[in-house]
């Protein structure tokens, strides 16, 4: 573990970088964009959803507690009828960006020490600095990837959507493997 706390410095770096690079993609780039869409009648369904005072969590349309309640015959027509949606409730106040931004770069410096900590288990501090970086790479791909997929597979989020979300795992990826090449000690 002593190891680890020596890959301190590209730990840090990658967490920057992937920082600096995650804001040029939302900011800059913008290509997410696209990914969300307007309801045409959004202060009709927001009025809906107000009067019904849903404390945040999340909540499906329509909604069934056991699978064997998706054969009934009403639950079928609901779901034929539409729509089918998962939505998540937030707290209603004013969106902050502080918090979420905060969370983010904890969430890459958890990235970069793991995938540093999977590397060192590998390689120990004095291997290969390719190899090491090769891996570390890899690692954050699975990671920044991973959760894009299950959301696909299991809330219908758009594959167009996981594509992009591929592409930024992939940037991070190599923004994490040159980082460690570069600083490996």
């Amino acid at each position: 573990m002593s190891e680890v706390f020596q890959l301190w410095l590209p730990i840090l770096a990658t967490a920057i970088f992937i920082f600096i690079a995650s804001s040029l993609i939302h900011m800059l780039f913008k290509w997410h964009n696209s990914d969300y869409h307007k309801l045409s009648n959004e202060d009709d369904v927001r009025a809906a959803i107000r009067a019904g005072s849903p404390a945040p969590g999340q909540y499906i349309l329509p909604h069934c507690i056991e699978m064997k309640d998706m054969a009934d015959p009403v639950m079928i027509k609901k779901f034929t009828d539409g729509p089918v949606a998962m939505i998540t409730v937030r707290p209603s106040v004013a969106p902050t960006m502080g918090k979420p931004l905060v969370s983010w770069f904890i969430f890459t410096l958890v990235i970069a020490a793991i995938a540093a900590t999977v590397a060192v288990d590998a390689f120990g501090i004095k291997g290969d600095s390719r190899s090491a970086a090769h891996l570390v790479g890899v690692v954050s791909f699975l990671v920044y990837a991973a959760g894009s997929f299950q959301m696909a597979i299991w809330m219908g989020k758009p594959w167009g959507s996981v594509g992009k979300d591929v592409l930024d795992s992939i940037i991070y990826a190599v923004i994490s493997a040159l980082t460690f090449w570069w600083l490996w000690p």
